[in-house]
């Protein structure tokens, strides 16, 4: 009996793996951004670089785009530092290509590229040591050591810097404040992104974008039994409603 395909158009990587899975014929793409971005972060404003990439393809010969922030990097103290951050999104980047082949998606590896900027900041990381990505912590856990997650979430606006224009966004980032080992560290990823004027349009769509990648991450946690609260980001936006009504 032939399965049911799903016309849904996917979001998210885990989407395409689940509509492959469904019986779709899917075929996809990548390219890639690194944009310089003012971040309006509470009274603290400050650029960063954040490292995008877009998936184009098929569903059924039905168009999809949508695109995935794996990474976002500083010049300074305020979040992860640039040369740090090319490494962690290809890290990521790499563990969904992952995915997508065993899934049976056939994808070219192209990896972000940050040669110049590396180059300018090497010895940085030599200096202050690498930064471990959330699931180095996981794999800490693994091996039984007691990791405890305090999980803050954030709507961040931001100004994306293109060629001849940008645009305002809002960027639904996450912190995770890592206590092992008996050391405190902070991890960020963003999840979602939405532009600034469609807010009204696409802030609940996004913000459930971003808790279903949550909620995988919580069940990794809950396997390696890492105490942690669960937040999300569809609770916060009806608590935001409810305080402006």
């Amino acid at each position: 009996m032939e399965q049911t395909k799903m016309h849904v158009s996917p979001n998210r990587v885990t989407d395409l793996v689940a509509l492959k899975q469904g019986g779709s014929d899917v075929s996809c793409q990548t390219s890639f951004e690194i944009l310089p971005v003012d971040f309006q972060h509470r009274d603290n404003p400050f650029q960063a670089y954040i490292f995008l990439c877009c998936y184009r393809g098929n569903v059924d010969d039905r168009e999809f785009t949508f695109r995935k922030c794996y990474a976002r990097g500083c010049p300074h103290n305020l979040c992860p530092h640039v040369s740090q951050a090319v490494m962690i999104a290809n890290r990521y980047l790499q563990r969904d290509y992952h995915k997508l082949q065993q899934a049976g998606i056939q994808i070219e590896k192209h990896l972000f590229n940050l040669e110049e900027m590396t180059i300018k900041f090497e010895g940085y990381q030599e200096e202050h040591g690498p930064i471990l990505a959330i699931h180095d912590y996981i794999n800490i856990a693994m091996e039984g050591n007691d990791v405890s997650v305090d999980v803050t979430l954030e709507f961040v606006p931001g100004a994306e810097h293109f060629a001849n224009y940008e645009n305002q966004m809002i960027f639904l980032m996450v912190d995770f404040s890592v206590t092992c080992l008996g050391k405190k560290h902070h991890y960020e990823r963003c999840l979602a992104c939405y532009p600034m004027d469609k807010e009204a349009e696409e802030k609940n769509e996004k913000a459930a974008i971003a808790d279903e990648r949550l909620k995988l991450l919580y069940e990794e946690f809950d396997t390696v039994s890492i105490q942690y609260e669960k937040r999300f980001f569809g609770q916060s936006a009806a608590a935001s409603a409810e305080n402006e009504v």
